[in-house]
C-alpha cells in the first residue's frame, strides 16, 4: 500500500500568460521544454552570482488557468520571495503572477501511485524514481483525510514519514538541508537530481552553473550520512577539530549534511572519523550521485532516473 502525507509547509506559485513559458525559461535553471514528456520537471532561481533563492518544482496548470499557465511548488514560506523576485524579472512580459498557496494543499505519495480524485493534480516527483509522487488538491475541498485513514490504496501518514523516507534516499530540500541564498546549485544536488538544464542556453546564474560543471570545482555537496547515535540538526561536521560542514536533516541516525568533499576524503584516507555535535558518523553513497568520497558505504533504492 502507498503511503502519503499532508506537506504544509508547501505552498504554490501561479504563473500564466501568452509568454508565461518564455519568461520562466528565461529566469529558471530547468528546461520547460521537458513538460512535453514528462508532467512536471524540478528547478531553482538563482542570483547573479549563480546562489540558489529559491527550489521549487514547475508543471502546467490545470485547464481553468488558462493557457501557458504554470504551478511552481515551492516551500510555502518562500512563495511571497518567490513571487516578488519573478515581479521585478518581469518587465514588460505578458504573464500574470499570483501567490496561490491558499488554493492548494501538497502532499506527497511512495512506495506506490496515489489514485487520481476529483480536480486533484498527481505527478511524479521529477527528481528520483523512489521519491514517489506530489499530490495537489485545490482548495476547497483540499485533503480531508486524516493520519492513518485509508484513502483509495495509500494511508495517511505523518510529514516526518516523508522526511524520513526523503533523508533515507540522500535528497537534500531546500531551506532545511542548505541555505538559500548561500548555496550553488551543485552543492545542493541540483546537477544530479534533473534540476538544471546545460543545453537549454541562458537563465539567471547559467555562467556561473556552466563554469562550475566544466571546470569540475564542485568542492562541497549535500551527502547522506549515518551516525553512531541519533543526529542533531545543525550540528557542526568537524575532522581532526576542524568544521568541514553543518547537518541538515534528520531521522534518528540518518541525517544529509553539507560538507566539504576533499576534506571529508582526506580524513577517511587518514582513518579518522568524521564527527557531527560529538556523534561519530559514516558517509554513505546514493547510485544517483556516483562515489563523491571513496569509500562511502551504499544506499540501497536510491536509483537514478
Amino acid at each position: 500500500m502507498a503511503r502519503m502525507a499532508l506537506l504544509p509547509d508547501r505552498g504554490v506559485v501561479r504563473v500564466a500568460g501568452d509568454e508565461a513559458e518564455k519568461f520562466l525559461n528565461g529566469c529558471i535553471t530547468a528546461d520547460l521544454a521537458a513538460l512535453s514528456a514528462q508532467a512536471a520537471v524540478h528547478s531553482a532561481l538563482l542570483t547573479p552570482q549563480g546562489k540558489m533563492l529559491f527550489e521549487f518544482f514547475v508543471l502546467k496548470a490545470p485547464g481553468r488557468d488558462g493557457a501557458g499557465g504554470f504551478l511552481l511548488e515551492t516551500a510555502r514560506d518562500q512563495a511571497d520571495g518567490l513571487l516578488k523576485r519573478l515581479t521585478i524579472f518581469k518587465l514588460r512580459a505578458r504573464v500574470e503572477l499570483e501567490n496561490a498557496s491558499n488554493a492548494w494543499q501538497v502532499a506527497a505519495a511512495w512506495d506506490g501511485a496515489p489514485a487520481a480524485a476529483g480536480d486533484r493534480i498527481v505527478y511524479a516527483d521529477p527528481r528520483l524514481p523512489a521519491m514517489g509522487y506530489r499530490v495537489l488538491a485545490p482548495v476547497p475541498p483540499g485533503f480531508t483525510a486524516a493520519v492513518g485513514d485509508v484513502e483509495g490504496n495509500a494511508q495517511w501518514v505523518a510529514s516526518e514519514d516523508y522526511h524520513a523516507h526523503r533523508i533515507a534516499l540522500g535528497v537534500p530540500e531546500g531551506g532545511k538541508d542548505y541555505v538559500l541564498g548561500e548555496t550553488f546549485p551543485h552543492e545542493a544536488d541540483l546537477d544530479l537530481l534533473n534540476g538544471v538544464s546545460f543545453t537549454k542556453g541562458c537563465f539567471v546564474g547559467q555562467e556561473v552553473v556552466a563554469r562550475m560543471k566544466h571546470r569540475g570545482t564542485v568542492r562541497k555537496r549535500v551527502v547522506p550520512v549515518e551516525g553512531e547515535a541519533p543526529l542533531v540538526s545543525g550540528a557542526s561536521v568537524t575532522a581532526g577539530g576542524v568544521e568541514i560542514g553543518r547537518v541538515g536533516s534528520t531521522a534518528g541516525t540518518l541525517g544529509l549534511a553539507l560538507i566539504r568533499l576533499d576534506r571529508a576524503a582526506e580524513t577517511r584516507a587518514r582513518g579518522e572519523p568524521l564527527v557531527a555535535g560529538g556523534i561519530a558518523i559514516g558517509l554513505r553513497q546514493t547510485p544517483w550521485s556516483g562515489e563523491l568520497v571513496p569509500g562511502a558505504a551504499a544506499v540501497p533504492g536510491a536509483e537514478r532516473r
